[in-house]
């Protein structure tokens, strides 16, 4: 809030609070003038008790933790505005003719005692009210930007978790090709060609945080499609889709991890154990499964970012809105992905 909206805010509110307290500490009296005037100067002395100590005693005292100086220096300003209440009232009052009627009975400083008493815990309650309105403002500040430092630290991480998938990615596809080209295959060519294709995705179409469902399936069948010709068409693999993928959106590369490692644990030259991979819709729910053979003969002894990566990322992005179940058997590996889209 700039210091004009501030400004503005402020004085709309003092206005109302200062209508109504005149308006209510008026209603004995017979209606004069002078008895607003005397009203509505108050309520601009008990306005300034509450900025002196918003403005220049927390300040000075209470945000450097000087508690005692804080109640010290807040006492002298109620003692200090009671002492020019009472002559401000005095002076309306007698020397100006003032008079006021309540009830048929003048008002008068007959009893100073109860009047002093009145005005002591009225200031005592505007440098109450300035205290708490400072710390209230502090601490929605605070919020404020602890909430954005937190979205900011979020998608700094989400950033470096995406930038660890085309790396990722890369490694893996560029070791497919190598392996191709190591057998002199006439596929090569065609396998660059789908990587391009691929690359060109991940790099300028999966730039926003949700892409359409459909062009990340496409994404998903290309990506099989790369495989395939890395094992001269003898992968098995069955890809179904179901339910209406249309209209519905997702955050990119969040399956791609799960079918990399199917080509890259599993056994995909098993024609009775295709590696299956299901991606059913249902109104705005997603449910993916994906199921394969372990080769136990081609463990990967370095291990991998990528499971990782994808299930920090699904903490990120879906946060209470998915439900990802793992089933790691001797043999076989089953994965269930449950997305509130």
């Amino acid at each position: 809030m700039n210091r004009l909206r501030k400004f503005l805010l402020h004085t709309m509110v003092w206005i109302f609070l200062i209508t109504i307290f005149t308006f209510a500490a008026t209603a004995g009296f017979n209606s004069s003038n002078g008895v607003y005037i005397l009203f509505v100067g108050l309520s601009f002395l008990n306005i300034a008790i509450f900025y002196i100590n918003l403005y220049f005693i927390i300040p000075i005292t209470l945000d450097k933790r000087k508690f005692f100086l804080w109640m010290l220096a807040c006492l002298i300003v109620v003692i200090a505005f009671l002492a020019i209440k009472y002559g401000y009232s005095f002076y309306l009052y007698k020397l100006s003719g003032l008079k006021m009627m309540a009830k048929d009975k003048e008002m008068s400083f007959s009893e100073p005692f109860n009047y002093l008493l009145g005005t002591f815990i009225t200031n005592g309650f505007f440098v109450f009210l300035s205290t708490v309105y400072k710390f209230t403002v502090d601490w929605f500040f605070n919020e404020r930007e602890k909430s954005d430092l937190e979205k900011q630290s979020l998608t700094a991480e989400l950033a470096f978790l995406k930038s660890q998938i085309n790396p990722h990615f890369l490694f893996n596809s560029l070791n497919n090709i190598y392996s191709l080209a190591y057998q002199k295959s006439d596929e090569t060519p065609n396998a660059i060609l789908k990587l391009s294709e691929i690359m060109r995705y991940m790099l300028y179409e999966s730039n926003d945080n949700r892409v359409a469902l459909e062009k990340e399936i496409t994404y998903l069948k290309s990506f099989i499609e790369l495989q395939k010709l890395r094992f001269k068409g003898k992968a098995n693999v069955i890809l179904e889709v179901e339910g209406n993928i249309s209209n519905q959106n997702i955050v990119p590369l969040i399956l791609i991890s799960f079918v990399e490692n199917a080509f890259k644990h599993g056994l995909a030259t098993d024609a009775k154990n295709p590696i299956h991979i299901n991606i059913s819709v249902f109104e705005d729910n997603l449910l993916f499964t994906i199921k394969n053979k372990k080769n136990n003969l081609n463990k990967d002894q370095t291990g991998g970012i990528g499971m990782v990566n994808v299930t920090r990322r699904l903490e990120l992005t879906y946060p209470e809105k998915y439900k990802l179940s793992v089933e790691n058997h001797e043999h076989d590996y089953y994965c269930e992905l449950y997305l509130n889209l």
